[in-house]
């Protein structure tokens, strides 16, 4: 069988494709016209093509990754039958999150399937609590990850668990001395704040560098968590910079390549209260960008998650979105999907290349949490959501049902069942912590004054 499809037609120079383009515009200005630049400073022109592109040594395993389940541990009752559901319906994987070490999650596991991956992701950090855990998952077998991440702590709350020395001496007993402890880079409140693309991968990767610079492991995996955008092709090319360019500084740390492992979740930060059943098409092209971009495990986001707790039926649907990506799309069929697709190569290699000079000065600065405590990375993403918000203000960014083509007959308020906006506590901190805000919170915080006068 001959593969070579349209090997009998002569390749056309990207060079006569642009004097053609030109010719066709009767005179008007190619970059002008046809050219637009990103947030990033990433400028998209209107064709790529193979004399202009070199492949990028970044290895995407498409036919593995798996769906993931979240659930907040509440109820220890609630949350075995929320996880033995959520198996049987097709999820793969259990991403657990815990708030308080006052209850015991050793029942939980004890009741679930041991053959089932888990995450388990603590709001607290206590060694001895931990140390039970693991020792209770190594001798029973369990594939339990205690997902660790003491920078996000600091970067989200303002404060660390307990204090610098402390937290990382914490973090080094369980990651080296237990296999089933692993560092985790929690980005999604880079994201969720309002960086850019760049900014994420470039913040990601100094976060890295902490860890890889202070923390000894055993070599367990170590766990990425991503909020993916809107953005397709963008965030596509954004898990792969985030590959090459971790790959590249695990090399510097004699660490194993493909050490990494990448879980998504839809973002916020787009989400909205009015025309929420939107939220189910945002998420179903951002857990596209993630399988296409390579990651491990993908999680989804219920279209009502901002407004109104747990709830079956919109799980379901989230859930379901995963699985006809999985089983009726065939998103799992080959590995290394977007080899070879010319757009997405230039865009990885501009974001990491972009994002890599931000991490030099950053590094030259002292490092990602000295910068945080100057203030240097909250200013440059609250710049990045200023023009973001500006955007989006001005219709230049649109979200379908809110700044456009929005439903002014619509009510919300009798349905919501959480509270949807920003929450802040004045309170003394080390740091200014990173503060996520969605795009619509000024718009519906209006809308739903103006339903309850």
């Amino acid at each position: 069988m001959n593969h070579h499809l349209f090997g009998e037609f002569t390749s056309i120079p990207s060079k006569q494709w642009k004097n053609k383009i030109q010719y066709e515009l009767n005179g008007a200005n190619y970059n002008e016209t046809l050219v637009w630049e990103s947030l990033e400073g990433i400028k998209v022109r209107p064709f790529y093509s193979a004399d202009e592109s070199q492949p990028l040594p970044i290895a995407t395993q498409n036919t593995q990754w798996r769906i993931v389940h979240t659930i907040y541990i509440q109820d220890i009752a609630k949350s075995i039958s929320n996880a033995k559901t959520a198996l049987q319906k097709g999820s793969e994987v259990i991403y657990f999150t815990l708030a308080t070490a006052d209850l015991d999650v050793i029942p939980l596991f004890d009741a679930l399937p041991r053959e089932v991956t888990y995450f388990l992701r603590a709001s607290f950090l206590d060694q001895v609590y931990m140390e039970r855990v693991a020792q209770w998952a190594i001798q029973h077998q369990y594939t339990l990850h205690l997902l660790v991440d003491p920078i996000y702590q600091l970067v989200t709350d303002g404060n660390w668990f307990h204090n610098i020395n402390q937290d990382f001496a914490i973090v080094h007993a369980l990651t080296h001395q237990y296999a089933t402890v692993n560092l985790t880079i929690d980005t999604k409140a880079y994201q969720q704040a309002g960086a850019t693309i760049v900014q994420q991968v470039a913040y990601a990767c100094n976060h890295f560098n902490e860890y890889l610079s202070r923390v000894t492991t055993q070599g367990q995996p170590i766990f990425v968590e991503v909020a993916m955008g809107s953005n397709y092709f963008f965030e596509i090319a954004k898990l792969k910079a985030l590959r090459l360019l971790f790959d590249l500084i695990a090399q510097e740390y004699q660490a194993p390549q493909g050490v990494v492992r990448i879980i998504s979740l839809p973002t916020k930060r787009n989400k909205t209260l009015y025309g929420a059943s939107i939220n189910a098409l945002r998420t179903t092209t951002e857990c596209m960008s993630a399988i296409l971009g390579g990651a491990d495990f993908v999680g989804n986001l219920p279209y009502d998650a901002l407004y109104r707790k747990e709830n079956y039926a919109s799980q379901q649907i989230a859930r379901n979105q995963l699985l006809t990506l999985k089983k009726d799309s065939d998103f799992q069929a080959v590995d290394n999907l977007t080899a070879g697709a010319y757009y997405i190569e230039e865009l990885t290699k501009q974001i990491a290349e972009k994002a890599l000079e931000i991490i030099k000065q950053i590094e030259k600065a002292d490092g990602l949490i000295t910068s945080f405590h100057e203030g240097t990375i909250q200013r440059k993403i609250e710049e990045a959501a200023a023009k973001e918000q500006q955007l989006f203000q001005t219709q230049k960014e649109i979200l379908v049902g809110t700044n456009l083509q929005a439903n002014p007959n619509e009510k919300i308020q009798a349905q919501l069942e959480l509270f949807p906006f920003v929450k802040q506590k004045p309170r003394k901190t080390l740091i200014a912590p990173i503060i996520e805000k969605r795009l619509a919170e000024s718009y519906e915080q209006h809308r739903l004054t103006e339903e309850n006068n």
